[in-house]
């Protein structure tokens, strides 16, 4: 990738792209909405921009990454916003998790001016961005593909905008409910008086082995719910994706029920903030001696 490369959204994802890119000697200019979030990768060398606008002036490629739909348009449309300096030969590469619309309305707008527009958004979380083995689900211009090398381990073309969006979302709607089926499980071994770690051992060697019960499972059974993937997030993505299927429809029991859990896990405690903390929910409701099935069928009975 030629030139210098903007950033702009600083969040656990954010920064940890960012990062990636100075340590493979890439010059990087960021901006953030919280401008201390912008230290610690200027002491690794990148340049801190006031605005968007002059982000995208000063770079040929631009990657945002934002936390939802409201924040990937403010980036791009409020004042100073990246669109004032949008024009032949800048790119836009939204990484963000929103839906097809959103994408679809930023790419009209910078391909109006005559920029390119790629949505990228990513599987995976802190430590593969930081690593830059991020899965990518593009779409849109292929132009801006080569921005990838260093930043994942595999990059996916899907066509037109808005195939990314929704392939993000199918992915994390089954990352969800997958997380809450596994929470469960863990909690009814525990409760069975069955060693939670050798029940991660025997999925391991399963049929239904898979990498993130390999990571998160380990720090599950130890209570250790560090950084990673903000819950706020999965839930957000959670409704997105229930949206998609009633633009589609389908219907998506499964999904309903395991959205239903993360309102009560925010009301449960504000401090549960990252993927993972599902188990203590569980546990919750494992102490009131709730029927979690019941608990699950009352709940989708209204939102299905």
């Amino acid at each position: 990738m030629e030139g210098e490369v903007g950033f702009l959204g600083l969040g656990i994802m954010g920064k940890a792209m960012s990062m990636n890119l100075l340590r493979h000697g890439f010059k990087v200019t960021v901006w953030n909405r919280t401008p201390s979030r912008c230290d610690e990768l200027v002491e690794h060398g990148a340049s801190v921009a006031e605005t968007p606008a002059a982000v995208v002036k000063k770079c040929k490629y631009t990657i945002a990454m934002l936390s939802d739909p409201s924040a990937a348009l403010s980036v791009v449309f409020d004042k100073d916003g990246a669109l004032e300096q949008i024009c032949r030969g800048k790119g836009y590469i939204d990484m963000s998790t929103v839906d097809s619309d959103t994408s679809t309305k930023i790419s009209e707008a910078i391909t109006s001016k005559g920029g390119f527009f790629l949505e990228a958004p990513v599987s995976g979380s802190k430590k593969p961005a930081e690593d830059g083995q991020l899965v990518i689900l593009a779409a849109g211009e292929k132009e801006a593909l080569p921005a990838f090398d260093v930043m994942g381990k595999k990059s996916f073309f899907l066509g037109k905008v808005g195939n990314g969006a929704k392939m993000k979302l199918v992915v994390n709607m089954i990352m969800g409910s997958m997380m809450n089926a596994f929470s469960e499980g863990l909690i009814l071994a525990d409760k069975s008086g069955l060693s939670s770690q050798t029940l991660l051992d025997v999925l391991d060697l399963g049929a239904i082995a898979n990498s993130m019960f390999k990571m998160k499972g380990p720090t599950m059974i130890q209570k250790n719910y560090s950084p990673a993937f903000p819950l706020k997030h999965q839930q957000k993505d959670m409704r997105l994706a229930l949206a998609l299927g009633d633009e589609n429809s389908v219907s998506m029991p499964v999904a309903a029920a395991s959205n239903e859990v993360h309102p009560d896990m925010d009301a449960f405690a504000r401090g549960l903030k990252y993927i993972g903390c599902d188990r203590k929910l569980f546990d919750y409701y494992g102490s009131k001696r709730k029927n979690l099935t019941q608990y699950f069928i009352s709940d989708v009975i209204h939102v299905v």
